[in-house]
């Protein structure tokens, strides 16, 4: 008798369900809502995201990403002082790092702090009892790349050590000198021949290279898209490889001497399907160029742009996930940013943090062992795709506008960034974009963390430069949002800055909600909240003699109205009214006015809090009413 047919059933026990299925029922859930308002996300720049994407079954890992080999972790040294920068530098080595990025004074990422540039010795000094044929270098010099570059290879002679055997990228970058700084000493076509000229010698005395840098982070900083930042690094590539050809250089020579860098932040998607596109992209720019294409050097850092000055430990998170983007996306050397960073020169408890990052990453994620693990999934190929068209579409314009250089010099590219730029901004004060920590659940009782106590020094601003430009900003999201938390804390130490008053209409149940609401959006300017109570009567009404005796005993000037719909229009403008007899100086409503506005505001509300309103204006008004009662009393 033949066996029956085994049954699937319960190894299966659901139907299969089709992409149509999932969208039939996504608008069922909505209920007539529009499903690309609803379940569509646009970026800032202008990435379309959707909600679900199908498998792609034949998609090939990304060429040139690494094989299933470890990335490098790199450690910045940027302590001004060689002593104390040569004891950070071999605490990162000992404790896990096994690359080192010498941050020179006067550099894009020193900020203020940096190594000196005065004599070899003093290098030397800052480099004391590392083994540099054991460890990769890569270096950020100082506007004179030249100087920094030259006092390298003296301390590289000074140990007896092969540059052949040496694993450094040497990081010259005028085009980034000129974006960030505003600045170049020397007309463009004098810089290509000393384009050729460092590259012949340096390589002359062995040194493998790369040599020049194709940087993104100085257009991320700016506030670059994703897309903006890759077209930025292609036509950086495009001109340093024109430069060398035209002096004489074979085209493969000038692209071998190229590397490659990235800010990443804590977009995880995007920051893995960033790397992914510009190892495409950059395979198409070989070949485009009659080259063998072959796998670019490329570097990460956890981006600066996303740090922030308050609830510093947040920067935890962030730079965890966005060393985690790094490593899966295929860089082959990641930096972690100390975390307290925007604060100043990170101490040694802040570079072990970092330096454990990716630590945990790969020793116990194991995130190294998987070649490209992106390839075949859906939403990174699509996002992936997305953003090689952009990018492409963005350096082909550049290309267009005479190359970067040119484009820079007549300020397109600036702009084009600026206005992503305040596409963000906007999404950052409304709300839409929330900074955690910052803008939402802020914390008004953190303790500071300490950084060492060193003054950055500002770089010497060049002077006389031939070509001088409109600079590309350095900015940080948070930083409208600190400047508030700045202001609201001179007025805490001068007594004028008081708890607002939550003037709570109706039942818990019914204020609760935007009290809450209330509370966060104040906080985030650095305005403290009492502790709200019910003044509800037995039918739910609200008692306005309580509320006006609790208001006066709170001895603060603003109040904030916090209730329900039903309980704004029965009570709102009499307790607004109450509350100005009382002496509110500042009456605000947690709420879309809707209908009632003109009755709110005759009764003496002067503004209205609510999701998706304009946070920083809003926080700037209160904290103006604060500073014109400072003003008054001084």
């Amino acid at each position: 008798m033949a066996d029956a047919p085994p049954d699937t059933r319960l190894a299966n026990p659901f139907p299969a369900a089709s992409e149509a299925d999932w969208h039939a029922a996504a608008l069922k859930a909505l209920k007539g809502g529009d499903f690309e308002r609803k379940l569509v996300t646009r970026s800032a720049g202008g990435l379309v995201i959707q909600p679900l994407y199908q498998r792609r079954r034949d998609a090939q890992p990304v060429g040139g990403a690494r094989a299933g080999t470890r990335w490098g972790v790199t450690a910045r040294i940027d302590h001004p002082v060689p002593d104390e920068a040569a004891a950070l530098a071999l605490a990162d080595l000992v404790g896990g790092a096994d690359g080192l990025a010498l941050v020179f004074h006067g550099s894009r990422g020193a900020r203020g702090f940096g190594l000196p540039t005065t004599d070899a010795a003093t290098l030397a000094a800052a480099l004391a009892g590392i083994n540099l044929d054991l460890v990769s270098i890569r270096l950020e010099p100082a506007p004179q790349a030249r100087i920094a570059c030259r006092l390298f290879t003296e301390v590289v002679k000074g140990q007896r050590l092969s540059p052949a055997d040496l694993s450094v990228d040497f990081g010259i970058d005028p085009i980034g000198l000129l974006a960030r700084s505003g600045v170049l000493l020397a007309p463009w076509s004098d810089v290509c021949i000393r384009l050729g000229d460092m590259l012949g010698e340096f390589g002359e005395q062995g040194f493998r290279g790369p040599f020049f840098a194709c940087d993104g982070r100085t257009a991320h900083e700016a506030g670059a898209s994703e897309a903006q930042e890759l077209a930025y690094v292609l036509a950086s590539a495009s001109a340093y490889m024109r430069a060398l050809v035209a002096g004489g250089t074979p085209l493969a020579r000038a692209e071998r001497a190229l590397s490659f860098a990235l800010a990443i932040d804590a977009d995880q998607f995007a920051g893995i399907a960033k790397l992914r596109a510009l190892r495409r992209l950059m395979t198409e720019v070989q070949r485009a160029s009659g080259i063998d294409p072959q796998p670019i050097a490329l570097h990460a850092e956890t981006a600066f742009r996303m740090l922030t000055r308050r609830d510093t430990p947040v920067n935890m998170l962030r730079n965890a996930i966005a060393a985690f983007s790094a490593g899966v996306g295929g860089a082959n050397s990641v930096a972690v940013l100390p975390h307290t960073s925007a604060l100043g020169l990170a101490d040694g408890f802040a570079r072990r943090v970092a330096r454990n990052t990716q630590a945990v990453l790969l020793e116990e994620s194991h995130l190294w062992r998987v070649v490209d693990p992106a390839a075949g999934s859906g939403g990174l190929e699509a996002l992936t795709d997305q953003i090689c068209e952009q990018a492409w579409d963005a350096f082909q314009q550049i290309e267009r506008e005479g190359g970067l250089v040119a484009s820079l010099c007549d300020g397109h590219l600036q702009q084009r960034i600026a206005a992503v730029r305040a596409r963000r901004d906007g999404e950052i004060a409304t709300g839409k974009a929330p900074l955690t920590g910052t803008s939402a659940y802020p914390n008004l009782g953190e303790t500071p963390e300490a950084v060492l106590d060193i003054a950055p020094i500002p770089a010497r601003e060049a002077e006389g430069g031939s070509v001088s430009i409109t600079p590309m900003p350095v900015t940080r999201l948070s930083e409208p949002f600190e400047r508030l938390r700045d202001r609201a804390g001179v007025l805490a130490a001068s007594g004028v800055l008081k708890p607002v008053f939550l003037a709570t209409l109706g039942t818990s149940a019914g204020f609760g909600p935007r009290a809450d609401f209330a509370r966060g959006l104040l906080a985030a300017g650095g305005l403290s909240a009492l502790e709200p109570v019910s003044f509800a009567e037995a039918d739910g009404s609200t008692d306005l003699m309580a509320l006006t005796e609790a208001f006066r005993g709170s001895g603060t000037a603003m109040a904030v109205l916090c209730g329900s719909d039903e309980s704004y229009a029965n009570d709102a403008p009499d307790a607004a009214i109450a509350l100005a007899a009382s002496g509110a100086q500042a009456i605000w409503l947690a709420g879309r006015p809707g209908e009632h506005e003109a009755r709110f505001r005759a009764a003496g509300v002067g503004g209205f809090i609510f999701a998706g309103c304009d946070m920083l204006a809003s926080l700037d008004l209160m904290l103006s009413s604060n500073e014109v009662r400072d003003a008054a009393t001084a």
